[in-house]
């Protein structure tokens, strides 16, 4: 059971009230409610809801207007453990997290911007707000987030999204009045998850908050400038401190030419103040909202968009580094021989592969939706997902990124898995000792869903699931 510090409740005190410190103080002690956001590009032949309480008896419901997310009412200790979270299928999300990109609504046709993207939560969902179409870019400093947050965008299948590696302050001298639409999902001092996440009650702190604070709005400032005029900012933060979401955004109306919009949150929130330690602050940002965690049942979290009014003066640009690096498509002289032979293989249909450009890079393939278009290929630390590896045969063998993706047009090669204890082997990376099975890659089926590849020998089916996600804990 977590205990609010004193300085915490004293904090809330004079921001909300103590009445309200009080009720947060309690609501932290109680366990944190478990919600998923459903992946519309997984097919399978039954409803998630049904496959989850049939197979595990898991029970979920849905969240009344907010799109594809669900409520975990029995079996949150189970949740994170199934074959279909490991495959893809849903992410588990806190609900106020899936407002940000609900907010920012971005289309297929967008360039797309998410500024603090691991470990990948709403990356994933705005790629799906866009249908895995358009030009979607996500930037994380941190080295070992960024490995998080190209493993999630695989898990979701996620084809739209390029991975840049770079302090947020630094890309606006790349990227100058460029974005259409950008997501400021801001580090904070995390006061909006202390029932989650306990540790934050140990080293929160007013300073570290207004340090944070500086971060924040050099990270907004950036964004404002990588914006094209008329393009919209979703700012964000999972902290309920003024000194980081008010102030950020008071600083930034008072000097760049953006103003706020009308946002209409979904689930309960209060206007963001325009007064506040007797500083008086831009009406507008009453427009902004706040999400008060005792009172919905989720994260505390602050929400505002802000609208580009004007142009800005140019930035001085970073010397990038040149490659030889360059997106191809299907009918490219390069790969589509070798993509054709792997159609007959797997009995894909043209147009099954034509809607992606390709990209090689020594002997592995990575492929990406037609219409996303970068002019700085080298800089980023991966473009799309994994298609397959060249064979020194000269043959492409597929990923089980790719076949998940192709799933719905692969018609030949298909080794369905029978019962627990063959799904189980094949995700371990075992082999199945089978016979009468045509040799040869195929993709593996289990319960009429496409869950990765394996390749057929004399020895029976062994398996080629991912190594990266051998190592979870699953349940059968």
């Amino acid at each position: 059971m977590i205990e609010v510090s004193d300085k915490i409740i004293t904090y809330l005190g004079s921001l909300f009230g103590e009445e309200s410190a009080k009720k947060y103080a309690e609501f932290i002690k109680s366990d944190p409610s478990t919600y998923i956001r459903i992946n519309p590009f997984k097919s399978a032949p039954l409803p998630l809801e049904i496959r989850l309480r049939k197979n595990y008896d898991i029970t979920v419901e849905p969240v009344g207007n907010v799109p594809g997310m669900f409520k975990v009412l029995n079996g949150r200790d189970k949740i994170g453990k199934t074959v279909e979270h490991i495959t893809g299928d849903y992410y588990i999300q806190g609900l106020s997290s899936a407002l940000p990109p609900l907010m920012l609504s971005p289309s297929p046709e967008d360039k797309v911007l998410d500024l603090c993207a691991a470990p990948g939560s709403k990356t994933t969902q705005l790629g799906e707000l866009m249908s895995n179409r358009g030009t979607l870019i996500a930037n994380e400093i941190s080295l070992d987030r960024v490995k998080m947050l190209v493993y999630n965008l695989d898990r979701m299948n996620t084809m739209n999204a390029g991975v840049l590696h770079y302090k947020g302050e630094i890309l606006s001298k790349i990227y100058d009045n460029y974005f259409d639409k950008i997501l400021v999902d801001a580090p904070c001092s995390g006061l909006g998850i202390i029932q989650k996440k306990g540790e934050v009650n140990n080293w929160w702190s007013l300073e570290r908050a207004q340090k944070l604070g500086d971060m924040q709005l050099r990270l907004l400032i950036a964004a404002v400038k990588m914006l094209k005029t008329g393009g919209e900012i979703v700012y964000s933060t999972c902290t309920l401190t003024p000194e980081e979401n008010e102030f950020i955004i008071d600083k930034v109306l008072e000097k760049y030419p953006v103003e706020l919009s009308e946002i209409e949150i979904p689930i309960k929130s209060i206007p963001a103040f325009t007064e506040y330690g007797g500083r008086d602050l831009n009406p507008g940002i009453s427009k902004a909202k706040r999400i008060i965690p005792w009172e919905t049942d989720t994260d505390g979290f602050f929400i505002a968009k802000l609208k580009k009014t004007d142009g800005l003066l140019s930035p001085e640009k970073l010397n990038l580094k040149t490659g030889r690096l360059k997106l191809i498509p299907f009918d490219d002289r390069e790969i589509r021989p070798l993509l054709e032979n792997l159609a007959r293989h797997f009995g894909l249909g043209e147009e099954a592969l034509s809607k992606y450009s390709y990209m090689i890079k020594n002997t592995d393939i990575f492929f990406v939706n037609s219409n996303w278009h970068d002019n700085n290929l080298s800089e980023f630390e991966r473009i799309g997902t994994r298609f397959g590896v060249i064979g020194r045969n000269g043959q492409i063998t597929l990923h089980t990124q790719a076949a998940q993706i192709l799933s719905g047009d692969i018609s030949r090669r298909v080794f369905e898995l029978e019962g627990t204890d063959e799904v189980k082997k094949y995700l371990e990376g075992g082999i199945l000792k089978k016979s009468g099975v045509e040799q040869g890659q195929c993709a593996v089926k289990y319960k009429g869903s496409v869950i990765g590849t394996g390749v057929v020998t004399a020895n029976g089916l062994k398996s080629r699931f991912p190594r990266a996600r051998r190592t979870q804990e699953i349940i059968y």
